[in-house]
Parts: structure tokens; C-alpha cells; sequence
């Protein structure tokens, strides 16, 4: 149990391996997870150090792996997930493993290489077909007269006169000036000729390359070049990327060796690919005949292909996974074996560790079973050294207390052997937030969302979302479930369910009145005092729920949620310096006790716990049957505020005092608190200067009386524990810590105000919270309830779907988030910092769970 207050005991070990067995034993350790390597080479270059070349394998097989895994998700395959956790391969099995990885990949590579060419001679071959057909189609409209319609479009007109050239313009001048008909002959005729007479390239473009590609051939060659282009309807496939890209085809006429050399620039400027089309009719239909037959010879083929590539790939999916997890292991390993030393001889490694004391036994039967596996006869050596570093800090979890944990260590993780808040939090951390988000309704839809994480948490963990508002939810389960829980109860007490009170006892008030007077009087009070009306016994559990109704029902608990609410923060404040004082009990800080949990309990009792004293002593002295009566009751904060400024109260039909002595008594606490300041501030500091010079006087008195000042030294500074050095370097140490006693003074002396002052957030968010939740059911949830008849009850579906989404969407999710960092703050600042440093470092143990889960998420992300 020791354990969960504080982290577990640490130690530093030795460790002696013998070469052939060091593999196995640092195997075994990675499997345990408890043991955490320091770096005995830190100045040696991590490309110097014995087992580079191994690490380096185990780079080259999981690169391999990946490749593997790329090309598998790229197929839709799924990877087989036994759930299994091989042990690291031996070492000699590192060569298998890099033989069958080798293999696959050269397989693969060549199958891919191989599909690739097969699909470049597909898209070469359908984008010739395609250039068949289309150009088949320009021939026949240039043979038939097929252009002249083209050209009769008067909205064209401009832009096939432009792709005459200069010659055409030329050569019909005088027909440009004619009417209509006569002027599209001479273009149709031109165009005939040019068509028939000139030379031609075809080929294909994608298809947005177009536009600038037309006007880039029309600027070049001045306009003598004619261009005619059609799209192809489906798209096609790029062999080197797999995207589907859409492609136009081309041909271009033209006259001249000169215009054809700048048109074939041009065409690879803008990575069109040129295809030989013949003149001859028949020669392209024969040619259209072959391209055909060897496409379908080609899909035949490419069929065998990417099922041979499958095969391979299925097989490869069936391992991946177990193969991961051989490579990593393999590669943790001899990363772990780079930090040790080697000794002279070479045939033994040398590492230190920290390691829990308690685990030391598992340890080195797990240092034995490795000797055993690897077949070594010399067994492994354990040794504990001694040492002044700080070692880790190692606090054990559990699936529960594992969130908890981390909220702490979030702040920082814990001095070594220093009390841990974490088992408190657990309790106080869904209480505190209860107390602000107290609702049993949105409590319960916190509880059933929790509850089913916590059910199905198996199959949930399993799947391993990526998503990480999700994984911060889920590994919270436990406290959303804890939160919700508590919220139900505070919601009872508070009698608060979605805005609405329960009726379950009945209510304790009775009404006296008649009809008449209470329709009359709308500001009409009940009297606690007279037995009709009240029973004059406390409710069994929370509200009355007639308060419900009340119109002073703000009022009424405005004051009852900020009096608890300083209750639970002075006693929240208490129980921390209270733990503080086991931290000075076990580190033996005599000092600190005497000159600092003394004076600030004191000063903390003295004035804040009689704050609350006097809450209670309100409560109970003045009820409905006192002599006074309720209106005679002084209020709690005057009182406070008059007892710190020696303020006698004011004299009235009511005494001022609660009880007898009252003035005296306060003056007499406040008088011992503010002594407690100066106790705090120059305590400890002229303590430990009084006993460094009693120190230095029997040093002194040693060394001259025995005639040996060393041995005089020898004798005393083991004991002191005080480096011994010249006045100077003592007066810097004393100024340090009158500097850092005075500043912890400063702030624990108005912490103490301001802390407590921090904690009516409880009050102000719970009044936050219930008023919301009301005026969400006042404004939305009413306006359904009002409706009558079939019409009623649709509008009632829509209306509540809308007051549920802004229930769990605003009350549920944005209250409860705001909620949870209030109650964050109040255990990071006003509960931690009465005795938590949180200066340490966490424990990092050498874990095979940890590197696989780390790089499982990287590969993830």
C-alpha cells in the first residue's frame, strides 16, 4: 500500500552480461518493462558504437516492411491481427528474416516494374486507337464536304478565317469581301486543299492543356498551321501514378520541314505524345485491325499480373503484423546494447540501471531465463550501487487510477518519494466537479457515457482510433464515470434533475392560507417558525422541493451553495498541508515542521477553519425556535471582516456577538496568526544559521584540542552533511534562502486568502449551471409542452430533439468541460502547491509494450 501514496523505491544497479548472453537477458528485460538503461557512451557518436551495423539491418528490414505495407493498403487487403506477441528472434534468425524480406520485395518490385511497362503499352496502344478513330472521322468530313457545315457557324466564322494563314488571306481577299455563302466556299475549299495536300502530326494531350496549347502553336508558326482536336470520353489511366487522367486527341496540318520541326517543340513542350497515322485509308484501318489484337493480348496479360501480384501480397498480409513486432524488438534490443560498455576483454557488457527495489527478484529471474535461452554458463551479475543522483519517479497504475495519474503528472511528475496527490484526486477530483456541475440528469447521460466505455472497453481498445478527441475521452473512462456518478449525487442533494425537482419524501411545507389570500398576495412568505407551516424537522435528503417554486429561490441558495463552498475549500486546503506534513516526517526535515506546517496549520486554523466554525455556529444557534430568531443572526463575512481589523461590531437590537467572549477571542487568533507570519519568515533561516555556527565552534574546538584539524573535519562534515567552505560562499547560501523562505511566506500567507476566495467558483458555477439548465427548459422544452392535439405532439418531437441537442451539445459537453478545468485548477494551485514540488522525473523503462504501442501511433498519425 506504500506504493500508491508514494512513488516506488528506486535503486541504481550494475549489470555484468556475458556477450552471447547479453541479447537474450536485455530480451527478457524488454518483455518485463521494469528496468530503465542509462547511457554509458553519451560522448560516443552514435554511428561509432558496437552494434551499428545491426541497427542498421533491422532500418533496412523495416523499410522493407513498410514497402510491403504501402503496396498491401494500396490493394485493400486486410493485414491479419492475431493478437500474438512473438519473442525477438534470435539473432542468427535475423538472416531468415532478411533473406524472406529481400525476396518479397524483389518480387514485388519486378511485378510492379512489369505492370507498370504492360500499362504503358496499354495507354500507348488505346491512345492510338483513339487516334485512329478520331483522325478517320477528320478525313471523312475533309473527303465529304464535312467541314463546309462546320464553317457555315457565323459565330466561328473569325476563328476559322484565323486559321487560314497568311496565304489563305491571301488568296481569298477579294472573296472575304462577298457575301456569306460565296466567302465559306473559298474557306471550304482552302481548307480542302490544305487538308489534303499538307503534311500532318496526331497525337494526344491532356485534355486542359488545350487552350494554351493552341494559341502557343498559332503565335509560333503565324498562324499557317490548322488544328483539329477532339476529347476522348473516358478517362485513362496513368501507369506511374494510378490517377485517372482525361486526354484529347490531335492533328495538326501543315506545310513545310521547317513548320514541322516547330511543331514537334512545340508538342514536347507541352508533353503531347506524337503517334505515326497513316495517309492511306486502308493502311489505318489495318493498323486500327493490329492495335486491337494486341490490346486484348495485353489485358490478358495484365490480368495474370495483378493476380500474381495479389497472391503475393495476400501472402505477405498474413505476417506483417508479426513481423513488426519481430523488427522492432530486434532493433530495441540492440539500440538498449549501444548503451552499455564494453570491459577489457571484450567478452563482457557493463550497464547501469534504475530499477524498483521490490522487482529486483523478477528481474534477475528474468536475467536467468535469458542466460538459459541463450546457453551461456556464466550467470548474469546484479549489483546495487550507491549513489546522490535523483532517481526516477515510478508511480504504479492500473487501468483505473491510470487517468488520475496522468491529470497529476500533467502538472508534474512528482519529486522522488514524494506523497503523491493522485489516490486523493480520485475521490476529491468527481466531487469537487460534482459540486459545480451538480445535476442528476446531466449527471446520469455523464454516467451512462462512461459506464459504456468502461463496459466496452475490450473491443473499444482494440480498435485503436486515431481520432484523438476520442482517445483523451477514452482514457478518461473511468474519471467521466466517476464525474457522473458524483454529479447524480449532488444532484439529489441539490434536487436538480434537467432544471426540475424530484418530489420523492413530499414537502415539509404546509400552506395555512385560504385560496383567496394567497391568489391576492403574489409576494406571500411561509413561516418557518409556525408549526402549520413547517415541520420543524430537517428534510431526510437535499432540497425541499418546494423551493422549486419559490421566488426567493436564488436567494435562498446563493447562500447555502457559497458557505459549502468555502467549507470544502478550507478543508481541502487543510488536508494538503496535513500531507505536507508527511513529507517532512519521512525525509526527517525537522526544520520544516517546526517552521512551517506549525505555523501554518496555526495560521490556517486560526482564521479560515473559524470561519467555517462560525458558518456552523450561525446554522445552529439561530433557527426557528431560537430567542432571537433568524433576523438577529450577524452576518458570517462582517464578522470575519471586523475580527481581522479589530473592529468591535455595531451595536443593535441584536448583539453582534454569536456568542459570549466572542471579541476577545477573535482578537486573541488573529494576534497568534499574524505572529505566525514572522515565525514562518525568519524561523528557519536563523535556525540553520545558529546550528551552522555551533557546527563551526565545535569543529573548531575538535581540530585545536586533538591537534589535528583534518581529522577534526573528517569527523564532523560526514555527520553536517554541509560542504565546508569560506564565510563568503555561506552568507550567498543564508541570503538564498531568506530570499526563498520569504517568498514562500508571501505566498502561502496570501494564498491563503486567495485560495480560499478561488474555491467559491464552486458556488458561482453550480448557480451558472442551474440557471442555464432552467432557462433552456423555460425557453425551448415549454414552448412543445404548451402545444394540444396530433399537431402538438409533432411539434413536442421536434421541440425536444432540439432541447436534448442542446442539452448534451452546451450543458453536458461545454458546462462539463469548463467544470472539469475549474476542478483542474483547484487541485493544480489551491490543494498541490500546500506540499507538492513536482520537480522530479518519470521512470522510462526499457518496455516492448511501449515501443510498439509508440511506433504503432506514429505509423497511425
Amino acid at each position: 500500500m506504500g506504493s500508491l501514496f508514494r512513488s516506488e523505491e528506486m535503486t541504481l544497479c550494475q549489470l555484468f552480461l556475458q556477450s552471447e548472453a547479453a541479447y537474450a537477458c536485455v530480451s527478457e528485460l524488454g518483455e518485463l518493462g521494469l528496468v530503465q538503461f542509462r547511457d554509458l557512451n553519451p560522448d560516443v557518436n552514435a554511428f561509432q558504437r558496437k552494434f551499428v551495423n545491426e541497427v542498421r539491418r533491422c532500418d533496412e528490414m523495416e523499410r522493407k516492411l513498410r514497402y510491403l505495407e504501402k503496396e498491401i493498403k494500396k490493394d485493400g487487403i486486410p493485414m491479419l491481427d492475431t493478437g500474438e506477441n512473438p519473442e525477438a528472434p534470435q539473432p542468427r534468425e535475423m538472416i531468415d528474416l532478411e533473406a524472406t524480406f529481400e525476396k518479397l520485395e524483389n518480387e514485388l518490385r519486378e511485378v510492379n516494374q512489369n505492370a507498370e511497362t504492360l500499362k504503358r503499352n496499354f495507354l500507348e496502344l488505346t491512345e492510338l486507337k483513339h487516334i485512329l478513330r478520331k483522325t478517320q472521322v477528320f478525313f471523312d468530313e475533309a473527303e465529304h464536304g464535312g467541314v463546309v457545315s462546320q464553317m457555315a457557324d457565323p459565330s466561328r466564322e473569325e476563328e476559322q478565317v484565323t486559321l487560314l494563314g497568311e496565304e489563305g488571306l491571301r488568296a481569298g481577299g477579294q472573296a472575304l469581301k462577298l457575301g456569306n455563302p460565296l466567302r465559306q466556299a473559298v474557306i471550304n475549299r482552302y481548307l480542302h486543299l490544305q487538308i489534303c495536300f499538307a503534311h500532318f502530326v496526331a497525337g494526344v494531350i491532356l485534355r486542359e492543356r488545350i487552350p494554351a496549347f493552341e494559341r502557343m502553336l498559332w503565335r509560333a508558326c503565324r498562324g499557317n498551321v490548322f488544328l483539329r482536336q477532339a476529347e476522348i470520353e473516358s478517362p485513362l489511366e496513368d501507369p506511374s501514378t494510378g490517377d485517372q487522367v482525361f486526354k484529347s486527341v490531335f492533328i495538326i496540318f501543315f506545310q513545310g520541314d521547317q513548320l514541322k520541326t516547330r511543331v514537334k517543340k512545340i508538342c514536347e513542350g507541352f508533353r503531347a505524345t506524337l503517334y505515326p497515322c497513316p495517309e492511306a485509308p486502308a493502311d489505318r484501318r489495318e493498323m486500327a485491325m493490329g492495335v486491337m489484337t494486341r490490346i486484348e493480348d495485353l489485358n490478358t496479360v495484365l490480368g495474370q499480373t495483378q493476380d500474381h501480384r495479389h497472391r503475393v501480397l495476400v501472402a505477405a498480409a498474413k505476417n506483417i503484423k508479426n513481423w513488426f513486432v519481430k523488427v522492432r524488438k530486434i532493433k530495441a534490443i540492440y539500440h538498449t546494447l549501444n548503451l552499455f560498455n564494453l570491459d577489457v576483454t571484450q567478452k563482457c557488457l557493463i550497464a547501469e540501471c534504475w530499477v524498483p527495489v521490490l522487482d529486483i527478484e523478477t528481474i534477475q529471474l528474468a536475467l536467468r531465463r535469458g542466460t538459459e535461452r541463450s546457453g551461456s554458463s556464466v550467470p548474469p551479475i546484479l549489483n546495487r550501487m550507491a549513489t546522490f543522483e535523483d532517481p526516477p519517479t515510478y508511480n504504479r497504475t492500473n487501468k483505473f487510477t491510470k487517468g488520475f495519474q496522468a491529470l497529476i503528472d500533467a502538472y508534474g511528475v512528482a519529486s522522488y518519494r514524494e506523497m503523491n496527490p493522485s489516490p486523493y484526486t480520485i475521490i476529491t477530483f468527481p466531487f469537487l466537479f460534482a459540486v459545480m456541475f451538480g445535476d442528476t440528469g446531466h449527471g446520469l447521460l455523464m454516467f451512462l457515457f462512461g459506464g459504456w466505455m468502461v463496459l466496452k472497453e475490450k473491443p473499444l481498445a482494440a480498435k485503436k482510433s486515431d481520432n484523438e478527441i476520442w482517445n483523451i475521452f477514452f482514457g478518461g473512462r473511468y474519471i467521466i464515470f466517476l464525474m457522473g456518478l458524483f454529479s447524480m449525487y449532488t444532484g439529489l442533494i441539490y434536487n436538480d434533475i434537467f432544471s426540475k425537482s424530484l418530489n420523492i419524501f413530499g414537502s415539509y411545507w404546509k400552506i395555512s392560507y385560504n385560496f383567496t389570500t394567497i391568489n391576492t398576495n403574489k409576494d406571500l412568505q411561509l413561516n418557518p417558525s409556525d408549526k402549520n407551516m413547517y415541520l420543524q424537522v430537517p428534510y431526510p435528503l437535499g432540497m425541499d422541493p418546494v423551493w422549486q417554486l419559490a421566488e426567493n429561490k436564488i436567494i435562498f441558495l446563493n447562500s447555502y451553495k457559497m458557505k459549502i463552498s468555502i467549507i470544502f475549500g478550507v478543508i481541502h486546503m487543510l488536508f494538503g498541508v496535513i500531507i505536507g506534513l508527511w513529507n517532512h516526517m519521512y525525509f526527517r526535515r525537522r526544520l520544516n515542521i517546526i517552521y512551517l506546517f506549525i505555523p501554518q496549520i496555526i495560521f490556517l486554523v486560526f482564521l479560515f477553519l473559524y470561519l467555517v466554525l462560525l458558518m456552523f455556529i450561525k446554522w445552529i444557534k439561530y433557527g426557528t425556535d431560537s430567542a432571537h430568531g433568524p433576523f438577529c443572526a450577524p452576518s458570517v463575512l462582517i464578522t470575519f471582516i471586523n475580527m481581522v481589523l479589530f473592529k468591535p461590531g455595531a451595536e443593535s437590537v441584536c448583539s453582534p456577538w454569536m456568542y459570549a467572549g466572542q471579541n476577545g477571542f477573535q482578537s486573541f487568533l488573529v494576534i497568534i496568526a499574524v505572529l505566525c507570519i514572522p515565525w514562518m519568515l525568519f524561523g528557519k533561516p536563523v535556525s540553520m544559521m545558529y546550528n551552522r555556527k555551533k557546527q563551526h565552534y565545535q569543529l573548531n574546538n575538535h581540530g585545536t584540542e586533538n591537534g589535528d584539524v583534518e581529522g577534526g573535519v573528517d569527523a564532523i562534515q560526514p555527520a553536517s552533511g554541509i560542504p565546508q567552505g569560506g564565510h563568503k560562499e555561506e552568507e550567498e547560501d543564508m541570503s538564498e534562502v531568506f530570499i526563498h523562505q520569504g517568498i514562500h511566506t508571501i505566498e502561502y500567507v496570501l494564498g491563503s486568502v486567495s485560495h480560499t476566495a478561488s474555491y467559491l467558483r464552486l458556488w458561482a458555477l453550480s448557480l451558472a449551471h442551474a440557471q442555464l439548465s432552467e432557462v433552456l427548459w423555460n425557453m425551448v422544452m415549454r414552448s412543445g409542452l404548451t402545444q394540444e392535439g396530433w399537431a402538438g405532439g409533432i411539434i413536442l418531437w421536434a421541440v425536444f430533439a432540439f432541447w436534448a441537442t442542446l442539452t448534451v451539445g452546451i450543458l453536458v459537453l461545454m458546462e462539463g468541460l469548463s467544470a472539469f478545468l475549474h476542478t483542474l485548477r483547484l487541485h493544480w494551485v489551491e490543494f498541490q502547491s500546500k506540499f507538492y514540488a513536482g520537480q522530479g522525473y518519470g521512470f522510462q523503462p526499457f518496455s516492448f509494450e511501449i515501443i510498439l504501442d509508440a511506433a504503432q501511433s506514429t505509423t497511425e498519425d
